[in-house]
């Protein structure tokens, strides 16, 4: 059975860890405390308690590492840090079956939250009454929520991926999931907004690829939806890429400082119009143009043709024209900021999910980025192959070894 329970080293449980080699490590406003997978990637069950430390987990490639950073990304609104399906998360028969985890167990992830208001029990996972659909089931302090929203206002999450290294060189849907999921942390009723905008413009476009015509009753009002949530979109990223290029510019650091900005029409007319106004423009825009949207199958116009700008501010070059190492340092960067804003707006820092970080780092960009994470507050999980990379942490984390889907704490 692949089932680990791990507990934090004694002496670690108090609200700093004193005598550390190397400082005390004052617990954060937010953190997990305990951690419980089941039927989840390759854990039949897995049970992990911290003590509010940064968490290092090593191992080989395959292990487990990611997955258990992906466990902790349900724990926020959205599909998870692989976007995977519900489906896609299960696990799958390896012939050394829990009893209470066969093939077909639906998935869940569950965890004790330490937060500015006290313990929080918050869990997720595919719904077993949805019979085969994709649905989420979200649990907090034993009831049912009422949708994934609830999740982004008790944590709020922010990670770093190796699939994210072309993020500023790949297609700008890309980009906009990045900056949806920043605006979630500090606006959890965003995901609310974007599922709604999708879901009309789906309808919209199902309509008119019909062959004949639709009720253009049911399209205006169609249109109307996707013109209230579509610039209220728009507005929420600008907020979000204002204030996070503000927070690039204003700290020090070891990494560079990014320029953001958006491109988009409704980002171009939020500059000269109103809220209002602008949806009416919009409104007009997806009405003119649904002839050729019928024969498109999409739309011409709304956030989802918006895209995210970076520049390297201290080469003054675009970001997508800066090496691989510059734009991994960009990334870091804007995670980083992304964390500082959020300690400032919501009166503490994220949960930091780093998968791979390290080992693209030199010693003092990867001794910089122990510090940022340390004078943040926040609780970081970082993975990589090599433990000696996080050597400069010391007792300043918490280190455990996955291997085979079994975790093992050191010391």
């Amino acid at each position: 059975m692949e089932h680990a329970t791990l507990t934090a080293p004694r002496g670690h449980a108090g609200g700093t860890t004193e005598g550390a080699a190397q400082g005390a490590y004052h617990r954060p406003a937010l953190w997990i405390e305990t951690l419980r997978l089941t039927a989840f990637r390759n854990y039949a069950r897995a049970d992990i308690v911290c003590d509010g430390r940064p968490v290092v987990l090593t191992g080989p490639n395959g292990a487990g590492k990611t997955n258990l950073l992906e466990a902790i990304s349900f724990l926020a609104p959205g599909r998870g840090l692989r976007r995977a399906r519900m489906s896609e998360v299960e696990r799958q028969s390896d012939g050394r079956e829990d009893p209470a985890t066969q093939p077909g167990t639906a998935w869940a992830v569950a965890a004790r939250v330490h937060t500015p208001d006290g313990e929080r029990d918050i869990g997720t996972g595919r719904d077993p009454a949805a019979e085969g659909r994709e649905r989420r089931a979200v649990r907090l302090d034993g009831g049912n929520a009422g949708s994934q929203q609830a999740l982004g206002e008790v944590v709020a999450i922010t990670w770093l991926l190796p699939s994210m290294d072309r993020l500023f060189q790949e297609s700008p849907s890309g980009r906009r999931r990045f900056l949806d999921r920043l605006v979630f942390g500090l606006d959890p009723a965003h995901a609310g907004r974007v599922n709604k905008y999708e879901h009309a413009m789906r309808e919209r476009a199902r309509l008119l690829r019909q062959g004949r015509p639709a009720d253009p009753a049911w399209l205006a009002a169609l249109e109307q939806r996707m013109a209230e949530t579509g610039v209220a979109i728009a507005a929420a990223r600008r907020d979000l890429v204002d204030r996070l290029a503000r927070a690039c510019r204003r700290e020090p650091g070891p990494f560079p400082k990014a320029g953001l900005g958006l491109a988009g029409d409704i980002e171009t007319w939020l500059d000269e119009l109103s809220a209002l106004d602008a949806e009416d423009r919009l409104r007009a825009a997806l009405e003119s143009a649904r002839e050729r949207d019928a024969e498109s199958g999409g739309a011409a116009h709304g956030p989802h043709r918006g895209d995210l700008v970076a520049r390297h501010l201290e080469k003054d070059r675009p970001a997508e024209m800066c090496s691989t190492g510059e734009q991994k340092a960009l990334l870091i960067s804007l995670v980083l900021a992304h964390a500082r804003l959020l300690s400032a707006e919501r009166g503490f820092p994220p949960l930091v999910l780093l998968d791979e970080v390290a080992a693209h780092l030199d010693e003092d960009r990867r001794h910089g980025l122990f510090e940022e994470l340390l004078g943040l507050g926040a609780q970081a999980w970082l993975t990589g192959t090599d433990s000696s990379l996080f050597d400069g942490l010391g007792e300043r984390a918490q280190a455990f070894e996955v291997c085979d889907a079994r975790i093992t704490a050191h010391g």
